[in-house]
């Protein structure tokens, strides 16, 4: 049953993940990741609301499927790489790291100590 709950909320979170991406980048016309750092950061926020909030292991496993497909780290570094990693890392690349890190545990956080 619990991987049942992960698939479809993983599937879901994923489909949000390219419509609220697609959305937020089209919206902005940026030529930087803004997409990308929205769901990163929507997912981080989220998640510590949904922690913060419930209990159980199929609340957990929803939560996590959700948020694991709503965000992405794997995107979140081709695009740091693009943004200019090699030969020599350039500032919106540090910023990129190591602003959305911070940003996120602190969203996190904050969305777990506002329900929690």
């Amino acid at each position: 049953m619990t991987i049942l709950v992960a698939a479809i909320a993983g599937s879901i979170g994923a489909l949000a993940r390219y419509i609220l991406a697609g959305a937020v980048h089209r919206g902005t016309g940026a030529s930087l990741p803004v997409g990308t750092a929205a769901v990163n950061l929507t997912g981080s926020f989220l998640l510590g609301m949904i922690l913060g909030a419930g209990d159980g292991t199929v609340w957990w496993t929803a939560a996590a499927g959700f948020t694991g497909g709503l965000t992405t780290f794997s995107t979140w570094m081709a695009e740091t790489i693009g943004l200019g990693v090699v030969p020599r890392p350039s500032m919106y690349a540090v910023v990129n790291l190591a602003v959305l890190a911070s940003l996120g545990v602190a969203l996190a956080a904050f969305g777990y100590q506002l329900v929690g």
